[in-house]
């Protein structure tokens, strides 16, 4: 017995896992692929207010963005970025004025801690060195660049330490209602096996699929709906100097950023193109590759073309169904629907990264009838895993090349951004006596055996990906050369078949030893030295869910064999 069901393991779900754990109650988060591999790793890998969503007079979800904007940027640091954008001045689409007013009220509704926006002549800024010639006026404002995956896996981590129980490859099939609790069905999609979870309630935030799980609970009400809408990228060689980002206004009214993306390559997206059926998997057209060269070489100096593309990535997000035709145009509100009877049901249908904090804190506002003995809200102030403490990313590089002087500074700072304070964790099994240099005769590096393993490329060692399958949930080359790091972008085609060679090797000698207790064991120990934590108030599941008697009426059900058993939580 749980007291949350969370269906979903997107950015939504695993805010909401997160914030409900950490008020005491127990949890499970069921997702059907990787955790964040549908939607929420595919965004513009920003956190922002919407500057364009000011023209829809959508001022309270801009200020609600722009706030958790502010609180990101002090509980995530080490995954979050302040960026300077340029937005180039044409004459033909919105006038002069029309930017200057928009860009003071998107100041106005911001908390100040970034720089103010400001005219700019591109003619003689450097801003405007990659540019047309002809185009001689802009503004600069500011926004945050953030790592999308990595936030999503950072709220999940974050959860699983407050005692939830993270359950990715397991599909929801269905749930009915037993008395005063819920009895939902689910698959395990690598074994086949179909289990039954009993919880107390049920949080549907399964993103493109929210519609399909409201259908696979007939007592639900089909109140609300999802548009679907593809956003597709694009990434290219760097297109020109310089750590800003460019804002774009294209001839349909659209927006199109150009972003700096790990050192070496432009991010160019995002497209909006409706689709009716939810994909894991979503393929950018070519027809929307046209559209982003397009839309870049309107303000390029030097054209950039679909033959330079070295990587594109799409996914499907889950707009609240306001009735508009125009997909750029649907609301990007989110809208929490509770059918209250009990058990309680909360389905989530649409919402933006930057607001997950807050939609997760405004789902278990929501949620707090049913579960009297919840603690309060905690997330404002809260650092993230790995954003603890004060130390800038630099000065934790420096810390840990001197503790570990035959890593090499390159692979400590990717550790670093990955990992921020946590790298010292992880990197703390390492043996220090391994690291010491043999006494080979000779002075080059390459005769001492390195003591994170394997270097498959682009950044990534055998210690790390261990580490990801061990701990993140990892289980295919993609979630790690794509999702867990960006690797794949700096490895050839041939050191990428041949990392996905070893883990298929690995993931098969982990499931011909997934029945032998000692391995089991010995894992557990390694995730305890890595992530230390307090004991949850309750560690033996499922017996602490039978703690107390609920204060409105309900009691906990009898235990059954039928709920699910402790030993298939691993």
């Amino acid at each position: 017995m749980q007291d949350l069901l969370i269906v979903g393991g997107g950015i939504n779900g695993a805010g909401i896992a997160r914030d409900a754990a950490g008020r005491g109650l127990s949890v499970t988060l069921v997702e059907q692929g990787d955790p964040g591999g549908a939607t929420s790793w595919a965004s513009s890998k920003l956190l922002h207010g919407g500057l364009r969503y000011l023209e829809q007079y959508a001022f309270g979800l801009v200020a609600e963005a722009l706030r958790e904007r502010s609180v990101l940027l002090r509980t995530a640091r080490h995954l979050t970025r302040p960026m300077t954008f340029v937005l180039p001045h044409t004459p033909a689409l919105r006038p002069v004025w029309m930017l200057r007013l928009g860009l003071a009220f998107y100041d106005w509704l911001a908390s100040g801690d970034l720089p103010r926006a400001a005219a700019v002549n591109l003619a003689k800024s450097p801003f405007g060195e990659a540019l047309r010639a002809d185009l001689k006026q802009g503004f600069t404002y500011a926004d945050v660049q953030v790592d999308d995956a990595r936030l999503v896996i950072t709220n999940l981590i974050d959860a699983r330490e407050r005692g939830a129980h993270i359950l990715n490859r397991h599909r929801f099939l269905g749930a009915r209602r037993d008395g005063d609790f819920w009895r939902a069905r689910i698959s395990n999609l690598g074994s086949g096996e179909e289990i039954e979870i009993a919880a107390l309630g049920i949080v549907n935030a399964a993103g493109p699929w929210v519609a399909q799980v409201v259908a696979s609970i007939p007592e639900l009400p089909k109140k609300a709906s999802v548009q679907l809408v593809r956003g597709s990228h694009i990434v290219v060689p760097r297109l020109y100097c310089g750590q800003h980002a460019f804002t774009l206004q294209n001839e349909d009214g659209r927006i199109v950023f150009l972003l700096p993306f790990c050192q070496q390559f432009t991010l160019i997206g995002t497209t909006d193109s409706r689709v009716t059926e939810p994909a894991i998997e979503p393929q950018i057209s070519a027809a929307e590759v046209d559209y982003l060269c397009a839309a870049a070489n309107r303000y390029l100096r030097v054209p950039v073309t679909a033959a330079q593309v070295v990587w594109s990535f799409a996914g499907v997000r889950p707009l609240y169904d306001d009735g508009r035709a125009d997909p750029s145009s649907v609301s990007r509100e989110y809208v929490l629907q509770l059918d209250a009877d009990t058990p309680p049901a909360l389905s989530v249908f649409g919402g933006k990264l930057t607001t997950y904090r807050s939609l997760a804190e405004k789902a278990m506002q929501k949620l707090t009838l049913y579960f009297p003995e919840a603690a309060p809200a905690w997330t404002l102030d809260a650092a993230l895993p790995g954003s603890e403490g004060s130390e800038s990313a630099n000065e934790i590089v420096v810390r840990l090349q001197n503790i570990h002087p035959n890593i090499p500074a390159e692979i400590l700072a990717g550790l670093v951004s990955r990992h921020g304070t946590r790298a010292e964790n992880l990197l703390a099994n390492i043996s220090l006596v391994s690291e010491m240099p043999a006494n080979t005769g000779t002075d080059t590096a390459t005769d001492i055996p390195s003591p994170l393993g394997r270097d498959f490329g682009g950044g990534l060692t055998e210690y790390e990906a261990r580490y990801f399958i061990a701990h993140e949930w990892a289980q295919t080359a993609d979630d790690i050369l794509w999702r867990r790091t960006k690797a794949g972008l700096f490895m050839s085609a041939a050191q990428r078949q041949a990392f996905a060679d070893w883990l298929g090797r690995e993931m098969l000698e982990e499931a011909g030893q997934k029945n032998q207790p000692k391995i089991k064991l010995w894992k557990q120990r390694q995730i305890h030295e890595i992530h230390p934590r307090p004991r949850p108030r309750y560690d033996q599941f499922p017996r602490h869910c039978f703690r107390r008697q609920r204060s409105i009426g309900r009691q906990r059900p009898a235990r059954t064999d039928t709920i699910f058993p402790p030993t298939r939580l691993g």
